[in-house]
């Protein structure tokens, strides 16, 4: 019988269509079957890339070239390199599977199993897979997508993890362009940032690597982390970015209080070379803005802050909530000191609200306020500029013993245990005592008077809540 076989020996080559090259030094054909076993340093090229290993089966019917024992495939400048292979010629991809590493001047993958095309240069992960990049500094955890090394183009799905530097970003969904530096996540995004010491919750985030900002949409919060009591911040939308890059296009305020106890500021001051990445950074927050701490709370239309001066600029019916206190004006500034509560100043129409019992309010009005914050709790506040003021005078029993109804240029307030303790007019003092049966509680309002507490978020669960 005839059996059909070819066995040669030593510089084999086979070229198939002038589209296919391979060589090695031991070749056996199997004419019926038309399958080849190569073996003995095995080389096969495409045109773009080229494997190497050991042994090689190869089917000259479907055109599939098969390597169980280790190979290895060079496309320009990317290495490729697994226990087995599938080489599919038509298509030009390759089946890596077994100990994969991938190896190309911009990153590296580990990871069981690999399709890579030589062709488009895409690599595609079906399987848990790690990439690093940028000498480690970057790395990728994912199970699912495709990296595009001609067009530098990244997606990965099923929840990857992707971590660089200081910042980590978990997504049901990502996708990068490193040629753009435009990155975009979906799903569940959780974004951190351990050098800012902020974490970002949304379910859209559009990023810039270059300029280092990003736009979260879809329900964001963020938590500002501090020792004891974090800061919540939700609103419609978050954006982020650098300030030096923001003063290139508007005027940003440097806000410094350097002043005491004045209601003074320091107007502008330009950006200092000396300021740190930590520093050189802002965030804005638009419509229905809601601010929780343990020790104070916020609601706003919109918000600024800005990390070189720590002042949360509030905009547009601003009311702060400090414990049993409620304050209110057309602008509100807060100021932060290691992230936490320092001082409060209300621009124009200010007023102070506190509930001290029934339907009875501590008020006080003023065209600015300036209040200062201990421990995270208001310790002494100052209206000035036609100031009124509402006070519910208590004995030490803290029985209700009369109500003062007063004006003058200035009031004083002092807190003592978060409570009202003394009360100080400063020139031009107008005021009468009333005993509490000779009045009308409920008409004792100052202009303006709203108690808003249903708008106070209750808890930070709230801030997530639809």
């Amino acid at each position: 019988t005839v059996t059909n076989v070819l066995e040669s020996f030593g510089h084999v080559h086979i070229n198939d269509n002038d589209s296919l090259q391979i060589y090695s030094d031991y070749l056996k054909y199997l004419g019926k079957e038309k399958k080849a076993t190569l073996t003995g340093n095995v080389k096969l090229t495409d045109g773009k890339g080229v494997l190497t290993t050991s042994q090689l089966d190869y089917d000259l019917q479907t055109k599939i070239g098969i390597y169980t024992n280790g190979g290895k495939v060079v496309n320009g400048k990317t290495v490729l390199t697994s226990k087995e292979a599938y080489y599919y010629e038509e298509t030009r991809d390759v089946y890596f599977k077994k100990n994969v590493i991938l190896v190309s001047p911009d990153y590296n993958i580990k990871t069981d199993t690999l399709l890579y095309n030589t062709y488009s240069g895409i690599s595609t992960f079906v399987s848990p897979t790690e990439i690093t990049s940028d000498s480690g500094k970057k790395k990728v955890l994912t199970k699912d997508g495709y990296y595009d090394t001609k067009n530098k183009k990244t997606y990965f799905g099923k929840r990857p993890q992707i971590f660089d530097g200081s910042t980590s970003l978990i997504a049901d969904e990502v996708a990068n362009d490193d040629s753009t530096g435009f990155g975009e996540a979906r799903g569940n995004v959780i974004y951190r940032d351990t050098a800012q010491k902020i974490t970002l919750f949304a379910n859209h985030l559009n990023s810039n690597r270059k300029d280092n900002s990003f736009l979260a949409t879809e329900k964001p919060v963020m938590i500002i982390k501090q020792e004891d009591d974090s800061i919540f911040i939700a609103a419609d939308t978050l954006y982020s970015a650098k300030l030096s890059n923001l003063r290139k296009s508007r005027t940003v305020p440097f806000i410094l209080d350097t002043t005491g106890k004045k209601d003074s500021l320091q107007k502008v001051m330009p950006l200092s070379k000396e300021a740190t990445d930590s520093t050189d950074r802002f965030f804005e927050a638009y419509y229905h803005v809601r601010i929780f701490s343990d020790s104070l709370q916020s609601v706003c239309d919109s918000l600024f802050y800005s990390a070189e001066d720590s002042v949360f600029r509030l905009f547009k019916q601003p009311i702060v909530w400090a414990r049993e206190n409620q304050i209110t004006g057309d602008t509100i500034y807060l100021y932060t000191k290691n992230k936490k509560p320092e001082r409060l100043f209300v621009f124009e129409n200010a007023l102070t609200i506190g509930h001290v019992g029934k339907n009875y309010y501590n008020q006080v009005k003023g065209r600015t306020i300036n209040g200062y914050f201990k421990d995270g709790n208001i310790d002494n506040m100052r209206a000035k500029g036609n100031a009124e003021s509402i006070y519910y005078a208590q004995d030490d029993a803290n029985k209700f013993i009369g109500v003062n109804k007063a004006t003058a240029d200035i009031i004083d307030i002092f807190f003592q245990q978060k409570k009202p303790e003394r009360v100080v007019f400063r020139s031009s003092l107008v005021g009468t005592t009333y005993p509490m049966r000779q009045v009308n509680h409920e008409e004792l309002r100052l202009r303006g008077f709203k108690w808003l507490s249903d708008l106070r978020p209750k808890t930070k669960y709230e801030l997530f809540a639809d």
